[in-house]
């Protein structure tokens, strides 16, 4: 990727046995990608948990939202 400013770019994963479509930014997958490999999970998994964790919060965002700012939290764990 030459630059971060791209729009976001629909894909499909499957939660629970059904199929959504979640649109990210492809700094945002690529990422998402890193983040499944790194938790050993795939990325259909690391979806439905972050799905799962979202559903808990008293104002749950979108599931887009929740995995961008699950993304920058792991990020931010991980920069220690």
């Amino acid at each position: 990727m030459t630059t971060p400013y791209h729009p976001p770019v629909k894909r499909s994963v499957e939660i629970a046995g059904h199929k959504t479509s979640i649109s990210l930014e492809p700094l945002y997958w690529e990422l998402l990608k890193q983040a499944a490999g790194a938790e050993g999970l795939p990325i259909n998994a690391l979806v439905a948990r972050i799905d799962a964790e979202r559903i808990k919060a008293p104002v749950p965002p979108g599931l887009a939202g929740a995995i961008r700012l699950w993304l920058v939290a792991w990020l931010a764990r991980r920069m220690g």
